[in-house]
């Protein structure tokens, strides 16, 4: 007569992942009859006049009428202001390198450094030279364009 192939720690393997096979069958169940005993009805979510959610309805009463001829859409215009806005700056060169062809401008007013390139240059510059420039947005934030040097 032939032996089992399955030995003593096989079968105890397989009734230890049977019985967790069991439980976790049990609790799942467990857990869907506790939804149907709660109350099934959607919790609802409001929001106030601030932007705030919250869980009680807004009282009708506090609304306020708003009339359609005075709500504007799109970009309300810029209002021309007062002083003139003198596009060109002025600054001293703080660092530029030119096997590398970029450097870096400090503006006098702001004190703020700005990355400039040499494809945007008018002159050629070097540190410590006094430049008068531009500004342009750039991916990594403001660029000094139209950069030349100051007399």
């Amino acid at each position: 007569m032939a032996k089992s192939q399955q030995s003593y720690s096989k079968r105890q393997k397989e009734k230890e992942r049977l019985k967790k096979r069991e439980e976790k069958q049990k609790r799942k169940e467990a857990r869907r009859e506790e939804a149907k005993d709660k109350d099934e009805s959607i919790p609802f979510a409001y929001v106030d006049k601030y932007g705030n959610l919250t869980d009680t309805p807004p009282e009708r009463d506090e609304e306020e009428e708003i009339e359609a001829s005075e709500i504007i859409l799109g970009i309300p215009k810029k209002e021309e202001s007062d002083e003139e806005f003198d596009p060109i700056r002025k600054g001293k060169v703080s660092f530029f390198d030119h096997s590398k062809g970029f450097g870096f401008i400090i503006d006098t007013e702001t004190q703020e450094k700005h990355f400039c390139h040499v494809s945007r240059l008018n002159d050629e510059i070097s540190e410590n030279d006094k430049v008068s420039f531009e500004l342009e947005k750039g991916p990594r934030g403001l660029n000094a364009v139209n950069v030349s040097l100051q007399e």
